[in-house]
This record gives C-alpha cells, sequence and structure tokens, in this order.
C-alpha cells in the first residue's frame, strides 16, 4: 500500500445554506416553529461553514503514471473523527441474529466502541477479574477480553471506561477498604494490571470518571485523580491516550468552569490529558417534549458557550456520553429523538475542537436502572430507528466524500474532502485493477 499524506490547506468559505427545515413525513409536525427559530437558517448556514473549514482538506494526488483520459474512482474509507457507541451489551441480547446485528453496527456506523471496564463489576470478587469468556453473566458488562479482540478483528478504535470511577455506587468494588491510604495501593495494582495485561491494544482510556462532585461520592484516597494519572502515565504506554471524563452540557457554565479548573490544575502539575470528555444526557422523557415545543434547552448559544469554556484547556474535546431519549416508543416521539440528534450531531462535528462523539445506549432498553429506556438507535426487536437512519446518512453519506474523474494531462486530481482514509482506483495496463491508499489530513 502506497500512503500519499495531503495537508490541511486552511480557507475561509462563503455556502449557501442548506435547507435543513424538516419537509416531509412525520418530521414536517414534530418540532414547533419556535424550535425552528432557535435552530434557524442562520444557525445552520454557520454550522455549515464550520464543517467545511474545518472537517475538510484540500487534496492534490499525484497519479502522472497514468495514462490521460483514465477513469479513476476516489472513496473514502474512514474518517479520522470518532463515530462511536459504547458496547456494554456485546454478546447479551436474545438471539444470535441479533447480536450479529449489534455487532455489525460497529464498523457500519462506528468507528469505535466504549468498553465497559467499571472496576465495581470488572472485579467484583477480588482476584477474580471478569476478563475472559465464561465469566459470570453481569447485565451491561461482558466480559472485556472477547470485546477487545471483536474491536481488534474489525479495526474498531477501542476505548477503555474507566480506569477508576470516583463513585462507590458504580466505581469501586464492595470490597474496597474504607482507609483511603490503604485504597492506594489497590488503585495502583488495578492500574498496572490494566496496563500489563493490554498495553496498547485499548487504544484510549478514560482515566478518572467525574471526578468534580467527589465530596457526593465517598471515601477515596487523598488527591486520588492526579495520583491515577501519575500511574497510567507510568505504567501505560506512551501511545496510550489518557482521556479524562466528566459535565454534563446541561450543567452549565458554573459546574464547567469547576471542571476545567480540575483538567488545567493536572496539566499544570505534569499530567498528561490528550482529551477532555464532554457528556449529554437526555433522561428525561418529558425533556424531549419540552426542546420540541422550543423551550430554551440545548441551545446552540448555551452549548457553545460550554464547549469555549472546555476549549480553555487548551485540549481537544470529545463528547464522551450521548443519550437523546424518546418521549415514547410512537412514530411521533422517534422522530422528535431523531431531529434533536441530527441537530446536535452537525453543530458538534462542526466545531474546530471537537475530534469524537459516542452514542450511549444503542438498543432500547439497554441503558443503566433509572436511565431512560427509549434512548436506542434501535428498538428492543432491533429493528432499526429513525434516529439510526439519521446517523448513517450523516455519517456515511452527507460527511463522507467519493466521485469519480477523468485523469487529465496534468497527472494530478485536485479535490477536497473530509479527512480520513481514502483509496483511488483504476484500470492500468490489459485492464487490471490498480488501487493506491490514502490519507487527507
Amino acid at each position: 500500500m502506497k500512503e500519499v499524506i495531503v495537508g490541511l490547506i486552511c480557507c475561509c468559505f462563503t455556502l449557501q445554506a442548506q435547507n435543513h427545515y424538516p419537509n416531509k413525513g412525520l418530521s414536517q409536525n414534530v418540532m414547533s416553529e419556535a424550535y425552528w427559530k432557535i435552530w434557524n437558517p442562520e444557525v445552520q448556514s454557520f454550522i455549515d461553514q464550520n464543517i467545511e473549514k474545518n472537517r475538510k482538506a484540500d487534496a492534490i494526488l499525484d497519479l502522472k503514471q497514468i495514462p490521460s483520459g483514465t477513469i479513476v474512482k476516489v472513496e473514502q474509507l474512514k474518517h479520522s473523527f470518532l463515530f462511536g457507541g459504547n458496547i456494554f451489551l456485546f454478546g447479551q441480547l436474545q438471539t444470535p441474529e441479533q447480536n450479529k446485528l449489534y455487532e455489525d453496527t460497529y464498523g457500519e456506523l462506528f468507528n469505535a466502541a466504549t468498553i465497559a471496564f467499571y472496576w465495581k463489576t470488572l472485579e467484583s470478587e477480588q482476584g477474580k477479574p471478569r476478563y475472559e469468556t465464561g465469566s459470570s453473566y453481569i447485565f451491561r458488562r461482558p466480559p472485556v477480553d472477547p470485546v477487545v479482540n471483536f474491536c481488534e478483528k474489525k479495526g474498531i478504535m477501542p476505548k477503555g471506561h474507566a480506569i477508576i470511577y470516583g463513585s462507590r455506587s458504580w466505581g469501586q468494588p464492595a470490597w474496597m477498604p474504607e482507609d483511603r491510604k490503604a485504597m492506594e495501593f489497590h488503585f495502583e495494582n488495578h492500574i498496572k494490571e490494566l496496563a500489563i495485561r493490554y498495553g496498547d491494544r485499548v487504544k484510549m482510556w478514560d482515566v478518572v470518571n467525574e471526578p468534580v462532585d467527589q465530596a457526593n461520592r465517598g471515601a477515596m484516597p487523598d488527591d486520588y485523580t492526579y495520583k491515577t494519572y501519575k500511574w497510567a502515565m507510568q505504567y501505560f504506554p506512551s501511545s496510550v491516550i489518557l482521556n479524562i471524563n466528566d459535565v454534563d452540557i446541561h450543567s452549565g457554565l458554573p459546574y464547567t468552569r469547576r471542571y476545567l479548573e480540575i483538567v488545567r490544575n493536572l496539566i499544570s502539575r505534569g499530567i498528561r490529558i490528550d482529551n477532555v470528555g464532554l457528556q449529554m444526557h437526555i433522561f428525561s422523557s418529558e425533556e424531549p417534549k419540552r426542546i420540541a415545543k422550543g423551550e430554551e434547552i440545548l441551545t446552540p448559544s448555551k452549548i457553545y458557550d460550554v464547549l469555549k469554556c472546555l476549549d480553555d484547556a487548551g485540549r481537544p474535546i470529545q463528547i464522551s456520553e450521548v443519550t437523546v431519549c424518546a418521549p415514547d416508543t410512537t412514530a411521533f416521539g422517534k422522530e422528535i429523538q431523531s431531529v434533536i440528534t441530527r441537530n446536535l450531531y452537525r453543530l458538534w462535528f462542526s466545531y474546530a475542537n471537537i475530534t469524537g462523539i459516542t452514542w450511549w445506549n444503542v438498543v432500547d432498553g439497554g441503558a443503566a436502572s433509572g436511565e431512560p429506556s427509549f434512548s436506542g438507535l434501535y428498538d428492543k426487536d432491533m429493528k432499526k430507528k429513525p434516529v439510526y437512519s439519521v446517523l448513517d446518512q450523516l455519517i456515511n453519506h452527507d460527511w463522507k466524500t467519493s466521485f469519480t474523474t477523468k485523469m487529465d494531462k496534468s497527472g494530478t486530481i485536485r479535490f477536497r474532502g473530509f479527512k480520513g482514509h481514502y483509496r483511488a482506483t483504476w484500470k492500468g495496463k490489459k485492464g487490471r485493477v490498480q488501487t493506491m491508499e490514502f490519507d487527507v489530513k
């Protein structure tokens, strides 16, 4: 395989705004006029311009060995942007056919997967971690080795979530001692064990999950966030990406600023944080109804305020957990879910400092206790909902570049395409198919 690295040329663009108002089917009626005044043509045009500016690059392919007049097909194979989903139901659906359809989502729609490494369920019995096939069944917590193997086989970016979660309810095993100093031994040993077992096979980790509201989460080692990163930096290969994860966009600026302070403090003390995770959960079935009516919830301006605040950390942002609950299982409710999702994904994808988006619960009924049942891309029978089609259209069609062109006398092909991995295909002498793969960066 020959690789051509194509550089980014920064330009300004004035684009005609696309028509993002719904014009057919239920979408015409599910969202109020007040909602579309918030997500108006000016907002949509601004998003379009930023997608063009921030997600594409100018490419020049040097193919002088190809005779003039040769037909060349250029197709994007992969995104550089991460589109992910948690993979907490791996192997846990009712039938082999449903499990296969679930697995196919990773590769066909998603290029990244968040794997459940919650310590509380990973090592519920001290010294007997649930790594391998044959481990005891826990809903939404499949043994992790088969999932890592699956991601490697499919070429999916695996992310471990999370090494340390400062919550007695979700994070620490029941056998963890209460003494803060005694806990440190177990924390370091756990991090070292994960690093030895997985090395760089798990490419990315949420090293610490939700450290801000520690006052309400129970006893933890003093300065545990700093110490956890120090141990992660010590034991994991330097190629492994180390993230932090906290804050829901709903939280607003005061809580976001506290998160920012923690991140900047850690960085100033020599901690390597590669990405700052930001969550967005619509857990209530009432909230999407209120959004559809035009209440000023998750408006573009409020979202931009939170994003700009986190920009001050000087690190890329990843939208690490996304839940958009449908109000109900009716066609009307499902359409509300899909419209909200489409606008949020477009805004996030357009924002220069965001490098990935992760949908949280892929199947209805696959959420944690107390979270909504209607937040999946599939219903409980693994039938695709409208929101799946929305994401498929964006990720695999609107945001992918493919075209066919005829080689001219210059021996070059110039185009502007979405950043990612590409393949050029043409027929050479005696009709033999020739290919070249390259990256647009």
